[in-house]
């Protein structure tokens, strides 16, 4: 026992002085942190930006998202977030298999919606890995670019769950000038406390994307890319394929964002990791839900451990240069470092139950060193997750922690399985799938636009004449409906803001398009009451004209009466009620 007890303490004391270290230049790093940027020295460019990103010319960007299984939740990705980001100039390139018909029915859907998205359709079955739905991305981003004549500026790298800043793309175009890299922080949604499961996720992502990476970077510390959120210079892509004969991901790597970011640092290429910052009182981050059952964090942990610490260990190794192993140490110490620390609290419960006997002498320093370092980690996660919590959600910390060593430990030992069982039968490690789901609406409010922003950004209305007629206008009336009244908006200039804001499609739509049965799916009292009208039908989905933005309570009722999906189009007041005569006529016609 004494012996364990003491190979224990020398990993405390020797990885916690390692974290003290990190700790001691993040503070370092906050006193020295850059006020104001400089056009001289870039990379002393203020976080946030010193100047309005919004005045900067827009770039072209091209969003990638690649897909597999991703039926229930890509549609919702893709419609709030289209809505949401203050930023005209993007194309939606999201990626899957032919094997996944029903992600690819629901994309082939959204891009008849939406004129911007391209679907790119990989070669074979799926699935491989992400680095190869990636790649074929890329191929059909090449495509896009010949048939609008335009080459794309920035790539950004998001996954079909992910709630993506407003303000993430102008903080993209402003960063890039200087950059070749950009790394948007990432952080976990809310969840009850009670769930400790994602709860990890809030704490250790809190703690590394305040704190860690960006000050990993600041060392001159290669900057790993999180897989999303991370914007790519069109240039430094075009770079690392030329490097790495015109493979701009690894095929069968698990981490392709880790790996590439190790690849573009060695390529001398520019990188930043923005710290968290917050506007209007939220991070400018993206933000997900992480895994928030045992056995799906177990799963997905394991291709975090298998693409950064043992495959990139077996296609890098190590490196000449001490600073960058210094970095590759820390990213692979887990190996060790996870199921040692499981081991500590389970031998640290038991000799506080008296089931082990008590130590004394310098074996007794040690450990009371170790622990009083651990004791300094768990201080720091506390303010880390007290900064986007909440002070009550940070308390729990300590109980959060000894449940993280056991899920980061099985996590480990399934990746060392997992990679030696492949290298034994030299097999390919294939793309760890976790289920996915994506916030309702309540919790989208902050992230989404307001209908003031909207109509300065479609430069409809300038700031100060919105700002005399919000005074002017009486309580109870709708802006949009005030703003048509005053003649300063039509009826089709309001219903294409409504739906640059709400993301449903709008449409003047012709008495002729009209399917009478189709029109008279759905109840009376419900089309008058919520504004509706049923158009025709499709395949699988049921055209409703309305002139109201849907809601999911109203989404969710349409559903009762109709085993088709529900696709709205905005119409205008008038249009809707064109629509509504030409259906009601022959019911006119019959009654007398």
């Amino acid at each position: 026992m004494e012996a364990i007890y003491l190979a224990l303490a020398c990993w405390m004391i020797g990885s916690g002085i390692d974290d003290l270290w990190l700790d001691f230049c993040y503070l370092v790093g906050r006193i020295a942190r850059p006020r104001r940027s400089s056009s001289s020295n870039p990379s002393s460019t203020a976080i946030p930006p010193a100047d309005d990103p919004a005045e900067h010319p827009e770039s072209l960007i091209a969003l990638w998202i690649p897909a597999w299984r991703e039926d229930a939740v890509i549609a919702r990705m893709i419609a709030h977030n289209t809505a949401s980001i203050r930023y005209s100039r993007y194309h939606i390139f999201a990626g899957t298999y032919p094997n996944d018909t029903a992600t690819l029915e629901v994309l082939r859907e959204l891009e008849k919606q939406f004129s911007n998205l391209h679907v790119s359709l990989a070669p074979h079955n799926g699935p491989t890995s992400k680095a190869d739905n990636l790649n074929w991305i890329y191929q059909n981003m090449l495509v896009v670019e010949d048939r609008i004549g335009e080459e794309f500026d920035i790539v950004v790298i998001h996954d079909s769950e992910d709630l993506i800043h407003p303000e993430e793309f102008r903080w993209l175009n402003h960063y890039c000038r200087d950059y070749d890299f950009v790394q948007i922080p990432v952080l976990a949604l809310p969840t009850p406390w009670w769930e400790l499961t994602h709860g990890i996720y809030c704490d250790e992502f809190a703690e590394t994307q305040q704190k860690d990476l960006p000050t990993r970077n600041r060392m001159g510390g290669f900057a790993p890319s999180c897989g999303v959120g991370t914007g790519y210079r069109r240039h430094a892509l075009a770079s690392l394929a030329e490097a790495e004969s015109n493979r701009l991901f690894e095929p069968d790597s698990l981490t392709e964002d880790y790996l590439n970011g190790l690849r573009m640092h060695r390529l001398g290429l520019k990188q930043i990791y923005l710290s968290v910052a917050w506007v209007k009182g939220h991070p400018v981050a993206t933000r997900e839900f992480f895994p928030r059952k045992f056995r799906a964090a177990v799963r997905q942990r394991t291709r975090w451990v298998t693409g950064i610490a043992l495959q990139t260990w077996q296609k890098v190794g190590w490196s000449k240069d001490w600073r960058e192993n210094y970095w590759l140490w820390r990213d692979r110490k887990g190996l060790i470092g996870n199921p040692l620390s499981l081991l500590s609290n389970g031998l640290l419960t038991a000799s506080v139950a008296g089931l082990l006997p008590q130590l004394s002498g310098d074996l007794r320093l040690a450990i009371v060193a170790g622990l009083l370092l651990q004791s300094i980690r768990i201080a720091s996660r506390i303010y880390f997750t007290a900064r986007v919590y909440g002070v009550c959600y940070a308390l729990l910390v300590p109980v959060r922690i000894p449940w993280s060593n056991l899920v980061n430990t099985l996590a480990t030992l399934s990746a060392l399985g997992c990679f030696a069982r492949a290298r034994w039968r030299k097999e390919p490690l294939l793309w760890l799938k976790t289920e996915h789901a994506y916030p309702n609406r309540q919790m989208l409010n902050p992230y989404s636009r307001r209908f003031h922003e909207v109509l300065m950004d479609l430069k409809m209305i300038p700031r100060t004449e919105l700002d005399a007629v919000a005074g002017r206008k009486p309580a109870g009336v709708r802006l949009g409906e005030y703003l048509v009244a005053e003649k300063l908006l039509d009826w089709d200039q309001l219903y294409h803001a409504l739906s640059v804001l709400s993301s449903f499609p709008s449409a003047r739509i012709a008495v002729e398009e009209i399917d009478i049965e189709a029109a008279r799916s759905l109840p009376r009292s419900l089309m008058l009451q919520a504004s509706l009208q049923p158009v025709r039908r499709g395949a699988e989905s049921l055209v409703i004209a309305t002139s109201e933005i849907p809601t999911d309570g109203l989404v969710e009722t349409v559903r009762k009466f109709t085993k088709r999906d529900p696709f709205f189009v905005l119409v205008t007041p008038e249009n809707l009620e064109k629509l509504r005569l030409y259906v009601d006529a022959p019911l006119e016609r019959l009654a007398a």
